[in-house]
């Protein structure tokens, strides 16, 4: 979906097809067949963008083969979608019963991250539409926060500049300009965008930036506007931003609220959850470990999970969600006089790991569910003075 801004220039907004998870280009295929242009038709739509995914294997198949990726790109037109962003975070096996921490792996300390990020750019050189001479790739916010010391972080520096300069070559190449996202996330070492700045001052390349998901923006306590503020301030720049909402819970002391947090501690993701208190942040890396007797956080204070709930939807009460971070945010992002990023992405990929009551139960139900997100933050959009273009 493309919308105009205000100043002229065009925004994108798609939704991340990591909510169907396949690791082989045959997989790909049948996402785009079987999902993705049911939910532009359920939109009424002639053409939908989505952010896709590509694991490890379907990757391989596509930068070691043209006729492949020619493919892809046919059918991709063929089915009225196009294609300006990719999810490069997870590298594999993020449809498995368990994922957990090994979303996190490779990290960027492994040549095998930036191998595969590499590969990704030259395939969304490819994809990109005709029309559409930039793209962006999210990633990991360069590693799980263990075993991650001075060595590491070095051979982390040390890719990301070896990228930079491969995309640099990439647009001399091709004319096509791709750029990458560190996406913070509970954590990791890049936990906030506070932590990015650094890091990627230090890299001190316009390739390589920030992605913003308001989910663990609002996870972590970050209030919106000082957040895009400093990374304004520091020339950062917001590659890309993925709209998303966390596990909101007002009062986390009252057991109510505890039996329905209870109910999201799942055994296929991570939930990280953090609170704030007049002490600072404090955190666990699972929902299950805050909610353990005796467990480490303060229940005086608000309790957020690192669960993207749907945005159409909030949990029933006593929970709700962080829509209105994604509402603040947004408004930073594309509200003001020129937009801080032209790439949005609705990233709900937690549709199946949801309480039963709550999880779509057929594929038409999921179709539904996405397209009430696209419309929402269509509307979100349009409410901030853009204007949707065919």
């Amino acid at each position: 979906m493309r919308f105009r801004h205000p100043d002229g220039s065009t925004v994108h907004l798609a939704y991340c097809t990591n909510v169907h998870p396949a690791e082989t280009l045959d997989g790909v295929l049948a996402q785009l067949r079987d999902h993705c242009e049911p939910v532009r038709k359920r939109l009424g739509r002639d053409r939908l963008g989505i952010g896709l995914w590509l694991a490890r294997d379907a990757a391989h198949a596509l930068v070691t083969d043209p006729a492949a990726l020619r493919g892809l790109r046919t059918e991709l037109d063929r089915r009225g979608l196009e294609v300006v962003t990719l999810n490069g975070f997870p590298y594999e096996g993020f449809g498995a019963e368990e994922v957990k921490y090994r979303v996190y792996k490779p990290d960027w300390a492994d040549p095998e991250r930036l191998e595969h990020t590499t590969s990704l750019a030259r395939l969304l050189a490819g994809l990109l539409p005709d029309d559409v001479t930039d793209g962006t790739i999210s990633t990991l916010p360069l590693a799980w926060r263990t075993a991650y010391d001075e060595t590491r972080a070095d051979k982390a520096h040390a890719a990301l500049v070896t990228l930079a300069e491969r995309l640099d070559a990439l647009q001399e190449l091709t004319g096509r300009s791709i750029r990458i996202g560190l996406e913070p996330e509970p954590g990791c070492v890049v936990e906030t965008t506070h932590d990015a700045i650094a890091p990627l001052t230090a890299i001190g390349h316009d390739r390589i930036g920030i992605c913003v998901d308001t989910c663990h923006l609002a996870t972590s306590f970050e209030d919106p506007d000082t957040a895009l503020g400093a990374l304004t301030a520091a020339r950062v720049p917001v590659v890309k931003s993925q709209l998303s909402a966390a596990l909101h819970a007002e009062q986390p002391g009252d057991p109510a609220v505890r039996e329905a947090l209870a109910a999201f501690a799942e055994p296929r993701f991570l939930h990280q959850t953090r609170t704030t208190t007049a002490g600072g942040r404090h955190g666990t890396d699972d929902l299950d470990e805050a909610l353990a007797d005796g467990g480490p956080l303060p229940d005086t204070a608000p309790w957020r999970a690192h669960f993207h709930v749907p945005l159409h939807a909030a949990p029933a009460a006593p929970l709700t969600s962080t829509l209105p971070v994604l509402k603040a945010a947004l408004t930073r992002l594309v509200g003001g006089p020129r937009p801080l990023t032209r790439h949005l992405e609705v990233e709900t990929y937690t549709w199946q790991a949801l309480p039963p009551e709550l999880r779509p139960r057929a594929r038409a139900q999921l179709t539904d569910g996405i397209a009430a997100e696209l419309t929402l933050a269509r509307d979100l959009l349009t409410d901030l003075g853009l204007k949707e273009l065919p």
